[in-house]
């Protein structure tokens, strides 16, 4: 019999060199350098599943700069407007929201069409407007606020900005289609957070007021969308944080009940015309 160690995972190389914590023998692929020698990295993924992941400050991990979900988001407008240009418009009818059908929309259980309206872009200038601001929001905010919270911002802020559109003057019999609500919900989390963190503030507030006046001077935008999904938007950053320093109760049960305050709107819209 051979005394040659050989590694565990690779039993063809020699492996001279051991791990310094199991003392098995550990090849150059599954060598880790330890403070005191190498460890091979069965011990490395033992030893991770007790450590507490770092976080930052308001969630996020502090090591993960990934962008997923903002990839995810602009991926699915991008595959719903594809889709715009092949579906019969009665099936379009069914995921728009239109303000003075919403009432039957919601008697015949189309309860979705605030969520799946958020989806969908009335020509390619607005989807990329809207896919813009989405990938430069995003690319700082997902790693901030964290997967997780950053969904829930998004949608809640989304379903904000059909809550302006259907409750606000001015939209009567409109269709409302696109990702803006959203949008002005993450553009007023860029103010909120760089608020709370000492960070330049002024120029988000700017582009914010910009955005906004030409959505009040162009026709064919929906200002009150605008306006819900800002408000919405600022409401979820402020309760995400107040509760940013190891206290992700405040944030969940705050960002709960924003959430649960937008869908009773959504069902008091559906009341009225």
């Amino acid at each position: 019999m051979s005394d040659v160690p050989v590694c565990p995972r690779h039993p063809d190389r020699e492996s001279w060199v051991r791990c310094q914590r199991c003392n098995r023998p550990a090849c150059p692929q599954c060598q880790r350098p330890a403070a005191v020698g190498v460890q091979c990295v069965d011990c490395v993924a033992e030893g991770n599943k007790g450590v507490r992941r770092a976080r930052g400050t308001f969630g996020g991990a502090l090591a993960n700069r990934d962008t997923l979900l903002t990839k995810v988001l602009i991926g699915l407008c991008l595959v719903m407007f594809a889709a715009q240009q092949v579906m019969p418009q009665s099936l379009q009818a069914q995921l728009s929201l239109i303000n003075g059908r919403y009432l039957d929309a919601f008697s015949n259980g189309l309860w979705w069409q605030p969520l799946t309206s958020a989806f969908m872009h009335t020509g390619v200038l607005h989807l990329l407007f809207n896919m813009y601001a989405l990938w430069i929001t995003g690319q700082y905010l997902e790693p901030l606020l964290g997967r997780v919270r950053f969904l829930a911002l998004y949608f809640v802020s989304a379903l904000g900005g059909a809550v302006g559109g259907l409750l606000l003057p001015g939209t009567e019999d409109s269709i409302m289609q696109g990702a803006s609500g959203a949008i002005f919900g993450l553009f007023a989390a860029l103010f909120v957070v760089n608020k709370h963190l000492g960070r330049q503030t002024t120029q988000i507030a700017v582009l914010i007021v910009i955005n906004f006046l030409i959505g009040v001077f162009y026709a064919g935008i929906s200002w009150q969308a605008h306006l819900g999904g800002l408000v919405t938007g600022a409401l979820v950053a402020t309760v995400m944080a107040r509760g940013r320093r190891g206290n992700p109760a405040v944030q969940w049960v705050g960002t709960g009940a924003i959430a649960v305050a937008v869908l009773a709107a959504l069902g008091y819209a559906s009341t009225l015309y």
